[in-house]
């Protein structure tokens, strides 16, 4: 089962600090809904662990993730697998992010910014794939409660970064 997930957001910081921040585990990871703990690795790779409940299967799900794409301050996806209650999840998850100037003219077709950045325009989008037993019995429950989880998401990165 696949849920896939986009949106946009504005924020007043630059984009070197909204990347630094996006692509900081310890940071980000604590945004979560149901946030237990993080585990870093090396620069590019983390752990983490979160709680999880559908319907009768709850527990914790533990995500192996990769800063697979890093373009300061441009762009950042991440890729993980990990094991969710009776299945796995693969997942990618990706930021491109854009300056945000106070001139008429945001900037020209080759992404050069007129005036003064005033803020960052984060676009974010991903995709869960969902195998096993959870996909099997959760169904039909999954892409709301998947929706729902990374509105909180985002809207806590939203409160972050403001």
């Amino acid at each position: 089962m696949a849920i896939k997930f986009s949106g946009e957001f504005q924020v007043k910081k630059q984009p070197e600090e909204v990347y630094d921040f996006l692509t900081d585990p310890n940071r980000f990871a604590p945004l979560l809904p149901e946030f237990q703990s993080v585990s870093v690795q090396d620069p590019t790779h983390f752990a983490v662990k979160v709680n999880v409940g559908i319907s009768y299967i709850k527990g914790s799900a533990d995500v192996k993730m990769e800063l697979a794409e890093a373009d300061r301050p441009r762009r950042a996806q991440y890729k993980g697998q990990g094991a969710v209650g009776g299945g796995n999840v693969t997942m990618v998850a990706g930021f491109d992010l854009a300056p945000v100037a106070d001139g008429v003219a945001p900037g020209t077709a080759d992404g050069t910014v007129l005036g003064t950045t005033v803020g960052t325009k984060v676009n974010w989008q991903g995709e869960a794939q969902i195998f096993g037993r959870l996909a099997s019995v959760a169904g039909g429950l999954l892409e709301p409660l998947g929706r729902k989880q990374i509105q909180k998401l985002i809207d806590g990165l939203q409160a972050a970064l403001a």
